[in-house]
């Protein structure tokens, strides 16, 4: 089964490469692609199939789809392969060791996910030997003491400190029944006790499953809003900085040049995450990875709903922010400042999708529209928003985009013909108000 999934893998890899090969081949060409949408916006839709053609046809695009296709495809096949090969470790014994503590030093391997292998030793020096050789990870002397290599930490998570952990607790446990004088039979029979069955009024959430998809989701939305947003904002610089806005602008108002580049992007965008998403459930259902299993069709689309709202905020920021600009260290300069509230979103985000525990900052940050596509999305997957939380949110962010896109307009029509300098925030702004 893993070479049938690594084999299949190659073939997907190898067969988008060459189909990338042969589009490339066919730049010289112009890239056919119907224009749908003049008949629904007019100019703006010319201008849409315009971003739409350039960015399609580019290496950049055909490169990091590939590239996301290949980490995506990484990230759920490589957890098939490695199911099975369980962490496994060897305790050493040193004297003698009941049956019954035998049987329970095995069972505690298995309760933290580890297969434990015990080693009995001839004597202490020889026990030691292998502890600091690493041959094995714990020694137990005469049912009565443990002794590692290494002093472990209150704070260690490690395999091994979980071992140790479980094994002392388990030693313990059988001192305890020596002590109160049971026999061998009476304490194998409480070693093998069955716990009692536990039963539900409704069935537990997929919790591991909605996290999985709250920090796929996040990765997925952070890599589209700064790649897409980036084009915008070196696209508009370039055109400026050539002077092809100025022929552009002979032929269309700058409003709507504005507004075709953004629309167009975003539908490339768009294209791009619905394929990712398409493939990485197709490919999840293929080879049996359980990454994705448990998702919630709500979580899903809270996630498609909270990119469209962010690409349709951000973009208009970084369109007014590259007309200020005609030069490469103009952007760089820019870039950083205007990705802020993008990564203070992304991190917070991530954090609460890992732990499961929003706080009340938290909860602030999911109604502000730069911070929203970040944070709404992980609420809804935790089942910690409403409905109606929801659509106050995301009313919040379209009023918010409007507002954006205006002033964005503005500040584009008055700085994009402008050449020989950086133009001024204040100074443009000043004069939209005006």
């Amino acid at each position: 089964m893993n070479l049938v999934v690594v084999l299949a893998i190659v073939v997907v890899v190898v067969a988008l490469r060459v189909w990338f090969r042969r589009r490339g081949h066919s730049i010289r060409r112009p890239l056919r692609i119907p224009v749908v949408l003049e008949p629904l916006v007019g100019d703006i839709g010319l201008v849409a199939t315009r971003e739409v053609r350039e960015r399609l046809r580019g290496k950049i695009f055909r490169v990091g789809t590939l590239l996301l296709l290949v980490a995506v495809a990484a990230a759920i096949v490589i957890p098939v392969l490695n199911r099975g090969h369980g962490h496994s470790q060897s305790v050493g014994v040193v004297g003698s060791l009941s049956a019954p503590l035998r049987t329970s030093v095995v069972a505690t391997g298995k309760s933290i996910g580890s297969t434990v292998r015990l080693v009995d030793e001839a004597n202490v020096v020889v026990a030691d030997d292998d502890l600091r050789a690493g041959r094995v990870d714990l020694l137990i002397v005469d049912g009565r003491r443990l002794v590692v290599n290494q002093a472990i930490e209150s704070t260690d998570t490690s395999k091994t400190a979980q071992l140790v952990r479980a094994v002392s607790d388990a030693v313990g446990v059988g001192q305890a029944f020596r002590a109160a004088g049971l026999s061998a039979a009476q304490a194998a029979q409480l070693v093998h006790a069955k716990p009692l069955p536990v039963t539900s009024l409704q069935p537990a959430p997929a919790e591991g499953a909605v996290r999985t998809t709250s920090v796929v989701g996040l990765i997925l939305v952070f890599v589209m809003l700064t790649q897409y947003n980036a084009w915008i904002l070196v696209g508009v610089m370039e055109e400026k900085s050539s002077r092809v806005v100025e022929v552009l602008l002979a032929a269309v108002r700058p409003v709507q040049l504005l507004a075709g580049k953004v629309l167009g992007i975003g539908l490339v965008a768009f294209a791009q995450a619905g394929l990712i998403v398409a493939f990485a459930l197709v490919l999840a259902k293929a080879v049996g990875s359980d990454l994705l299993q448990g998702t919630a069709p709500l979580a899903l689309a809270s996630l498609l709903v909270w990119l469209v709202l962010g690409y349709a905020f951000y973009c208009w920021v970084y369109a007014a922010a590259g007309s200020m600009t005609e030069r490469q260290e103009q952007v760089q300069g820019l870039a950083f400042p205007l990705s802020l509230p993008i990564l203070l979103g992304y991190v917070m985000s991530l954090t609460v999708a890992g732990s499961g525990n929003p706080s009340t900052f938290f909860d602030v940050l999911a109604y502000l529209p730069p911070t929203a596509p970040f944070a709404m999305p992980v609420l809804v997957g935790l089942g910690r928003a409403t409905w109606w939380e929801f659509a106050a949110s995301a009313a919040l962010s379209v009023v918010c985009t409007v507002a954006v896109a205006k002033l964005a307009a503005g500040i584009y029509r008055r700085s994009i013909l402008r050449t020989g300098r950086r133009v001024r925030l204040r100074e443009v702004v000043s004069r939209v108000a005006g």
